[in-house]
């Protein structure tokens, strides 16, 4: 997809307005390609902020939040800077429950809002990039009741031009040229991660390390998992961590599908993927598993896909003729 002129780059050092209704959530994307661009897009919405009393926050590697503070002229006790909310060094749940901790403090002090700049940090291969994008879909939906006006920034002298063009689909409004504007190409954030490609890998080109056409029990199911797992992942907390998550996901099998229920798992020098298939109606709600199914109260449990989301790099619900497969993939070395 070509960028219009003008459409992704901010030139302008026009303030950028406050959200029509701070008191609701807003989500929005400024392409920039310049430190001057970051702090012309940043600057006014964080001083805004300020002003208002809301919690102000960064979520920014720490050189890009020391550049923000420096702008507004603030010191870091001003303007907190949590990273983890932009997806580094965490996935999507964990990013999530800081977000939900920072709204709840905000409701005991300030304008009960939260006022939130992050720098997008979607790592360097693309099956990253992927589930950067399938986390600012997401949040369309998980924070859409919460007084959380966020601003994204994208870097073009550090991110391709697919993850660019992605924003203007994951986010419902832009910031161009010192304006802020509805996204022509929004789109519904269950279509959009219903329509992300499940990315190949190459150790899926040699055979699995454990294939299991149907399983006859989950105890057994479990006992055969934890055995591959320790066979062929050399950090044993590592290995606790991913059999706790992929037994989770063949009990929901067991429980919710229609046997018979199968697993397959490869393993390679870095990469392990594991896919628990059952016959069922294949129920593939892309935002299952992102937090608790039952909410906060964990004691009742719908932790399966949650558990599995904190403990993989990856989780993708493929629904096909044969039923549902759930398909987990992470990083081993």
């Amino acid at each position: 997809m070509e960028r219009a002129a003008g459409e992704h780059v901010q030139r302008s050092v026009l303030p950028v307005p406050r959200p029509p209704d701070a008191a609701v959530t807003s989500h929005a994307a400024a392409v920039v390609g310049s430190d001057e661009e970051i702090l012309a897009a940043a600057l006014p919405f964080l001083a805004d902020g300020l002003a208002a009393g809301d919690t102000t926050v960064l979520a920014c590697p720490a050189e890009v939040a020391e550049l923000i503070r420096a702008g507004l002229g603030v010191d870091a006790a001003t303007v907190e800077n949590l990273p983890r909310i932009g997806l580094l060094d965490t996935r999507a749940p964990d990013a999530l429950t800081v977000t939900r901790r920072l709204l709840e403090r905000a409701r005991s002090t300030g304008s009960g809002r939260v006022r939130l700049v992050g720098q997008v940090q979607f790592g360097e291969q693309p099956r990253t990039w992927r589930e950067g994008a399938r986390y600012e879909a997401a949040r369309n939906v998980l924070l859409a009741r919460s007084p959380l006006a966020g601003l994204c920034l994208y870097d073009s002298r550090i991110l391709p031009d697919g993850i660019l063009d992605g924003a203007r689909a994951t986010h419902p409004e832009l910031v161009v040229g010192g304006e802020r504007r509805s996204s022509p190409d929004f789109e519904d954030p269950r279509d959009f991660l219903r329509r992300l490609p499940v990315l190949r890998e190459p150790v899926e080109d040699a055979a699995p390390v454990l294939a299991v056409p149907a399983a006859t029990a989950l105890a057994d199911l479990r006992h055969r998992l934890g055995a591959a797992l320790s066979a062929h992942v050399a950090d044993p907390d590592l290995a606790d961590d991913l059999h706790l998550a992929v037994s989770e996901v063949a009990a929901n099998a067991f429980r919710h599908g229609v046997p018979p229920v199968s697993a397959r798992m490869w393993v390679g020098p870095d990469q392990l993927i594991c896919e628990i298939g059952d016959r069922g109606s294949a129920f593939a709600d892309p935002l299952a598993g992102f937090q608790p199914a039952h909410g906060p109260d964990l004691g009742r449990g719908g932790m399966g896909l949650w558990l599995a989301r904190k403990l993989f790099d990856h989780v993708d619900l493929v629904p096909g003729s044969g039923g549902l497969v759930v398909r987990l993939a992470t990083r081993v070395a």
